[in-house]
């Protein structure tokens, strides 16, 4: 059976489940959006072999190794593409690997990742696309497995099409100090047993 799923780990009241999806949902933190200046550091590749333009509307293909950092933002798989715009900016990252990953800090610096064979991210929106058995994990907030996740790193908005499942985690709440156990009033005297 198929199911979908659409939630956000930034807001509670959008964590909804469509009917048959089997999950147990624990209530958790809400999570920061991705980590602010990220989009205004400068990219960086590292890859065994290169073909192709810095010009606009342009594609690059990245073989072997791949690494594609900037800020927090960090990429890796075995082969991708990086598509430039009309600006020569960097609007999207295609990678694929075995699996390819893509992980970022929040505000709060609580790691985000993802993986699943190929992954279609969106640099302009921060929007990434997970395809197939694809897994999406919060630090300290929880996850979500599915053949398809679409995560949007700027506001912490998932969705998942197809054998979902996910795991939201409880806040630890501090522990409680036990009830002190009544002790016997001073001065008294415990009668003698008879004889």
């Amino acid at each position: 059976m198929t199911t979908s799923i659409s939630a956000s780990f930034a807001h509670p009241a959008h964590r909804g489940f469509l009917a048959g999806a089997a999950v147990a949902l624990v209530l958790f933190m809400p999570s920061a959006h991705a980590k602010t200046g990220d989009r205004n550091q400068p990219m960086v590749t590292k890859q065994d072999s290169v073909s192709g333009f810095n010009a606009p509307n342009t594609v690059t293909t990245l073989t072997g190794h791949i690494v594609i950092a900037q800020g927090t933002m960090k990429a890796t798989g075995n082969d991708g593409k990086i598509y430039l715009d009309a600006d020569s900016q960097v609007s999207r990252i295609v990678l694929t690997g075995n699996p390819a990953h893509i992980q970022q800090m929040d505000d709060k610096n609580n790691l985000m990742t993802g993986e699943a064979p190929t992954l279609d991210y969106d640099n302009i929106n921060g929007v990434a696309v997970l395809t197939p058995n694809a897994v999406v994990t919060e630090q300290g907030t929880g996850d979500a497995h599915a053949d398809k996740i679409t995560y949007d790193t700027q506001t912490t908005h998932f969705t998942g099409v197809g054998n979902v499942s996910a795991t939201y985690l409880a806040k630890q709440r501090p522990a409680t100090a036990a009830p002190a156990n009544p002790q016997p009033a001073t001065g008294t005297t415990a009668p003698a047993p008879s004889t």
